[in-house]
């Protein structure tokens, strides 16, 4: 009986010195600096003025549930790693090509999106850089997220110095540490939500060239006009979540208006931006990592064509899908759908291959169905 205690009391004490170790190595990845930092001082009391900030955290217009009623996160847990969900990622390489960026002419008004919510756009001789994720994942634990193949044809050395590096929030598919920290010293000004700031400075990045904004507000650069509006999601990094803010932008030059949607669901404020900065020239929508779960704060195809109504957009590119697998619908379902809603309802689509030089002036520019030639 006394050796089966002292061996009960072993692997007690081997265990509980496991779970010690485990949780001290937990405690300890942590502290890596992807995770960014957490807003304090100056910035924290600047955040606690903003009309969205309520009991310690930020809060969407309309109540915003992160799963819809019915569904548990056991229950996604158990649908998304233990049930059949075919096709999640290409068995073929993505197409793609490759725009060089540095040899653009100053005139052209451009686009070149790089799958998910990435893209470079050229407007009136001004460079902008949205949510930029060169890195290859979209998560903090490396390789457990990785790029489709053929989709991260993109780095760091292949930009020019950026104008404008406009960030909808900050989660890690959106605002990359590896990618931010490459482009330091080719960023001129980083636009961000209240509180994102902080993860840039502790990034290295001088705060005199970061700009923090709460929604509905508008920093003027000359003829340049750029809006922050409202998005419906959240936020946050490491253990945190909703203490940085979530925006939409609107960008206006004297001969074009651009929305960039960054994540939301769809809601009443699409409608009042529309009403407001309408009507578009483009809306760049997210279109994919969606699920009749989470509906509330990512579209679903259907809702990308009903918002273009809204935002009285002459065109969309539809973004957020081909890279990669955060959901479990097909990877070719998102383009697929919102192609047939688009076509029922009428709204150009702009659906480049990743890479792809958009003519933002050329209304009557083509683009092929790409995502039906993968398999």
């Amino acid at each position: 009986m006394n050796q089966f205690l002292n061996i009960l009391k072993s692997v007690m004490i081997l265990f509980l010195s496991s779970l010690l170790l485990l949780a001290v190595g937990g405690l300890l990845f942590l502290q890596h600096p992807r995770f960014g930092k957490a807003p304090s001082g100056d910035r924290l009391e600047k955040i606690r003025q903003s009309p969205q900030f309520k009991n310690g955290k930020f809060e969407n217009f309309s109540p915003t549930p992160m799963l819809s009623e019915g569904y548990s996160m056991a229950g996604i847990i158990i649908d998304q790693y233990f049930k059949s969900h075919p096709n999640r990622e290409p068995k073929a390489i993505i197409p793609s090509t490759k725009t060089d960026l540095l040899t653009l002419s100053p005139e052209e008004n451009v686009l070149v999106w790089f799958g998910h919510s990435s893209y470079f756009m050229q407007l009136e001789g001004k460079r902008f850089l949205v949510d930029p994720v060169l890195s290859g994942n979209a998560s903090p634990i490396p390789g457990s997220l990785k790029a489709f193949q053929g989709t991260d044809q993109y780095a760091v050395s292949d930009f020019p110095q950026i104008d404008y590096l406009l960030i909808s929030h900050d989660h890690y598919d959106h605002l990359d540490y590896s990618t931010i920290l490459g482009l330091r010293e080719k960023v001129n000004t980083v636009l961000c939500g209240l509180g994102v700031g902080s993860h840039f400075e502790h990034w290295g990045y001088s705060p005199s060239v970061i700009i923090e904004k709460d929604w509905d507000e508008t920093v003027e650069f000359g003829e340049l006009k750029i809006h922050t509006t409202k998005a419906r999601h959240f936020s946050g990094r490491s253990m945190r979540r909703n203490n940085t803010l979530w925006l939409s932008y609107v960008i206006e030059t004297a001969k074009l208006k651009i929305f960039v949607g960054g994540d939301s669901g769809y809601d009443s404020h699409l409608t009042e931006i529309g009403q407001l900065h309408g009507p578009f020239d483009l809306a760049i929508l997210e279109n994919g990592q969606y699920n009749v779960a989470w509906d509330k704060i990512h579209f679903m195809p259907h809702q990308v064509i009903a918002a273009a109504s809204d935002l009285q957009a002459k065109r969309v590119l539809p973004v957020h899908s081909s890279k990669f697998r955060l959901a479990m619908h097909p990877w070719n379902e998102p383009l697929r759908e919102v192609s047939r809603f688009a076509l029922e309802q009428g709204i150009p689509l702009i659906t480049p291959l990743i890479g792809e030089k958009v003519n933002i002036d050329d209304e009557t520019q083509t683009f092929r169905p790409w995502w039906t030639e993968v398999k």
